[in-house]
């Protein structure tokens, strides 16, 4: 994370928490990982209209900027789960808000 975006952060979560959700599918990523740990599987089921390739880099966005965390669950099968760290379960309140002014998309599921 660059100064500025550190200095965004900590004078203006609402406007960092609007940076680091901007994109076709990291609101809904987000919005997926508050109710809990995550597989990249599930979120692509969620998804059907992204492609495996856009949500990567969505989960790795969301992880650079602190939103999520990465975890390897080393059970058989191995997997990966996404779940919100400190960062992202403090910016729940300012989500909520801004998906009540409908500034998020809505998904359309099949």
């Amino acid at each position: 994370m660059t100064t500025e975006e550190n200095s965004i952060s900590l004078h203006c979560p609402k406007e960092y928490l609007l940076k680091m959700l901007t994109g076709k599918w990291k609101p809904f990523i987000f919005r997926y990982a508050v109710q809990g740990p995550v597989r990249f599987s599930q979120i692509l089921k969620l998804l059907p209209d992204a492609t495996r390739q856009a949500l990567t880099n969505a989960l790795r966005e969301l992880e650079e900027s602190g939103i999520l965390e990465r975890t390897v669950v080393k059970l058989k099968p191995l997997h990966v789960e996404y779940h919100l760290t400190e960062l992202g379960m403090e910016s729940i309140p300012i989500f909520k808000a801004i998906e009540e002014l409908n500034l998020l998309p809505v998904v359309q599921n099949k």
